[in-house]
């Protein structure tokens, strides 16, 4: 395929399909076709945009006419399964955003799918591309961690409920920060650590600040849906691994706390911190303190489309393919299953 030209849509116009269309639209091997959304005004505007010729309000009929090569799915997370599975089935590879899907059994049906057609399923963990993140799993695959026993995962906003799309919605989103932000540090801390299977989950979740007006406290961004609000403020989990390890899980969109973006890892050799981003071992008689001379300023978004690009057109490895979003949304059922039983431990 290399002087094949792929022919790209786009099943969801809004805002993350603009940082998609940003790379895509520079290659001289892509050509971006057209986009399907039931919102007139945003594929208007992402037509406007990045001048895309074929504009569908249903994406059945895009994937019949269009003639599609790849598409990215960037709709809301309970929208994620069916048009990637119709995508898969009518020959396209697919580019799935965060996360897999809204559970773990849309997730099993969409991979599932992948595998029938002998299409590719790649799943939008932008922070697998992360310097830091490459760095720390060289590290862990060069053994310096040894065995890891434990990580720690945080995705901390003081206050940080999003005002816009359907984020406050459990309906549509399948959660709340767990879903939406937690799923980045945990997908990077799992990506690290090797990547283990999950076997249990335990966790509790707080909902106290969403659920009520947003004027109460000056913030980023205010006006909220708060009578809509049903997903949680604040969780917290643990996550048991068939190697022994365990992972505890801290994700909020409001908590009194101070804002967090951070993983660690604790081995019986060594452990690390993703930020800052050190490693921490025993060198001739003394604990030290390692840490990278220089990380390139990536651009993870760019990291992320261009592979996906050359992962169909050159059968390039991907960093992220559906089995491991699926090993992820497994993970996060396990966690919101476990919340809503009470917080008992669940198998997962």
């Amino acid at each position: 395929m290399a002087d094949k030209k792929l022919r790209y849509g786009f099943i969801g116009a809004g805002g993350i399909a603009a940082a998609h269309l940003r790379d895509l639209v520079r290659r001289d091997d892509v050509e971006v076709v057209a986009l399907a959304d039931i919102s007139e005004a945003a594929m208007r505007r992402c037509q406007k945009q990045f001048s895309i010729p074929g504009t569908h309000t249903d994406w059945r009929e895009m994937l019949a006419t269009e003639n599609l090569d790849a598409v990215s799915v960037c709709t809301p997370n309970k929208l994620h399964e069916e048009p990637t599975i119709d995508a898969l089935a009518a020959g396209c590879h697919v580019l799935c955003e965060k996360p897999l899907a809204h559970s773990a059994a849309a997730g099993e049906r969409m991979v599932a799918a992948a595998h029938e057609h002998g299409r590719k399923l790649v799943i939008g963990f932008q922070y697998r591309y992360h310097p830091r993140t490459r760095y720390l799993r060289q590290a862990f695959k060069a053994g310096q961690f040894g065995n890891v026993l434990f990580a720690r995962v945080r995705a901390i906003r003081r206050r940080g409920i999003p005002n816009w799309g359907v984020f406050g919605r459990k309906d549509l989103q399948g959660g709340g920060p767990l879903i939406d932000i937690g799923v980045h540090v945990l997908e990077m801390a799992h990506y690290a650590m090797g990547s283990p299977r999950p076997v249990s989950a335990a966790a509790d979740m707080f909902a106290y600040i969403g659920n009520k007006p947003s004027d109460r406290v000056e913030s980023m961004w205010k006006g909220w849906d708060y009578e809509n609000h049903t997903v949680e403020d604040l969780a917290v989990g643990r996550i048991r691994f068939a190697n022994g390890a365990v992972a505890h899980v801290e994700s909020a969109f409001a908590v009194h706390a101070e804002d967090a973006w951070n993983f660690e890892l604790m081995g019986d050799k060594g452990g690390a911190s993703w930020n800052p981003t050190r490693i921490f071992t025993d060198e001739h008689g003394h604990m030290v303190d390692k840490s990278p001379g220089w990380l390139p300023k990536d651009d993870i978004f760019s990291r992320k489309m261009n592979n996906f690009v050359d992962h169909c057109l050159h059968d390039a490895p991907t960093l992220a393919p559906g089995e491991d979003g699926l090993a992820v949304q497994r993970m996060l059922d396990g966690l919101y299953r476990s919340a809503e039983s009470g917080g008992g431990e669940v198998e997962i």
